[in-house]
């Protein structure tokens, strides 16, 4: 793979805009969120234009306790080819616990949450990741996660943690430098000495993003300019190593074109302060190729499956951790409550915030009662499956407690579950396309 340069995430509502910036030399787009057989027409006019596209996974959960779901992986190699990507990219996080492998209900966290830095953990990832590499058409890169609490009892830093990943499997990095310094807030740690440890043969490329801080809580929103920090600690990794691309992501509140442009500006220029530096001597210098490393299609020989048990025991602790997170279950002992409590907090808000990107028309219904519809159930319902599910049976449970008050709005909203609850879809009702023409004119 040659250098991808700057690069942008694509979302539907920054489409245009991204088209029309000079110096977009590649995008990424979450692999969920397009349809092979359907791509959208702003995808496929970058394409037309030499455009790289890099799918982007965030529901494999390669770092829980299961094997990998050979539906999703299916799913991911098919948008690989589609696009004709490069590579294809996930995250070292798990995102569902519970079900056959502890005999429990199964649990969706509905966003990424960290292993545990532990010689159990990364036996389990790494067999995980050899799983989705011989499924894959093209080469992986995990990508380091943000995180609001710290696993007990861990075993390696997050440097020791990837530097091993990459040795035993040959997966490639992605480095998430906004992710760097969200932990340096939440869990104290510190960012060069992770970059310190990492072989930069490894790193395929690197992301960049804004956040937050609350009550000395760093979140990582994706919706706020990116901060000096983050721009520092990538210049500390420029003058490490040349990055084989660099892209700045944004998933909400959206800026006018211009102030993208001049945040992608500074990021250019971060970089090129780094790499100013490197030209200097001051620190070590190289390039970062996004080849494997190792030998054979993984980069390692064959690897020993981890021993009878493993599995077994990182799925009832992760069990327990999501459970407390998004089903009022006892906090396991040695976390950090307040800093669970922030988590959790933060769960239901995204879960409420993604059923109204995947269902618009239920904030349009229930209006300003919404969020807080919502944010009652999810106390009550963990998420099960997916968050379309989850829309749905958010609708079917006010409407068995006959809410919302309002008659009139009740009606609209059992006609909305009725429309797409049935076996097979309905003819949309007067009611659903008016509300679908509101949010287009909306849009």
């Amino acid at each position: 793979m040659g250098r991808l340069g700057t690069g942008i995430g694509w979302r539907p509502e920054i489409a245009e805009a991204v088209e029309g910036m000079p110096g977009i030399d590649w995008v990424e787009v979450v692999a969920e969120n397009v349809c092979p057989g359907h791509l959208p027409e702003s995808l496929l006019r970058l394409r037309e234009r030499g455009v790289t596209v890099i799918p982007h996974g965030v529901s494999l959960g390669l770092g829980g306790a299961d094997r990998p779901d050979e539906g999703r992986l299916a799913a991911l190699a098919e948008r690989a080819e589609a696009l004709g990507a490069p590579l294809v990219t996930e995250h070292i996080a798990f995102v569902r616990a519970g079900g056959a492998l502890t005999a429990s209900p199964p649990l969706e966290a509905g966003h990424l949450l960290p292993v545990p830095r532990t010689r159990d953990a990364l036996d389990v990832l790494c067999e995980n990741v050899r799983i989705a590499q011989d499924a894959l058409p093209v080469p992986l890169a995990l990508e380091n996660i943000a995180a609001l609490f710290s696993w007990p009892g861990e075993e390696l830093t997050e440097g020791q943690f990837l530097s091993e990943l990459v040795e035993r499997t040959g997966v490639r990095l992605l480095i998430d430098v906004a992710n760097l310094h969200t932990n340096r807030v939440n869990r104290g740690e510190d960012p060069a000495e992770a970059l310190a440890a990492l072989p930069l043969e490894a790193i395929a490329y690197v992301h960049v993003a804004g956040g937050f801080e609350r009550d000395g809580v760093w979140h990582d929103s994706h919706a706020h300019p990116v901060p000096r920090p983050v721009l520092d600690i990538l210049t500390g990794l420029a003058t490490r190593v040349a990055p084989p691309g660099v892209l700045l992501e944004r998933d909400d509140d959206f800026p006018g074109p211009a102030e993208l442009e001049r945040e992608l500006h500074t990021i250019r220029d971060a970089v090129a302060a780094g790499r100013s530096r490197s030209a200097g001597g001051t620190t070590p210098t190289g390039t970062a190729t996004g080849g494997a490393v190792g030998t054979g299609a993984g980069g390692v020989g064959v690897l020993a499956p981890p021993v009878a048990g493993v599995r077994e025991r990182l799925g009832v602790a992760q069990t327990a951790v999501l459970s407390s997170l998004v089903a009022g279950t006892p906090v396991p002992e040695g976390f950090d409550r307040a800093r669970m409590r922030v988590q959790a907090r933060a769960l239901a808000a995204k879960r409420a915030d993604v059923v109204a990107k995947v269902a618009p028309e239920l904030p349009v219904i229930l209006g300003a009662e919404y969020r807080e519809a919502f944010l009652a159930y999810a106390r009550q319902r963990p998420m099960t499956a997916g968050y379309r599910r989850d829309a749905l049976d958010f609708a079917g449970h006010l409407l068995k407690l006959g809410r919302p008050g309002n008659a009139g709005t009740r009606r609209r909203l059992r006609q909305w579950w009725l429309d797409r609850a049935g076996p097979a879809p309905r003819r949309p009702s007067p009611t659903t396309r008016a509300l679908r023409a509101l949010l287009r004119r909306r849009a």
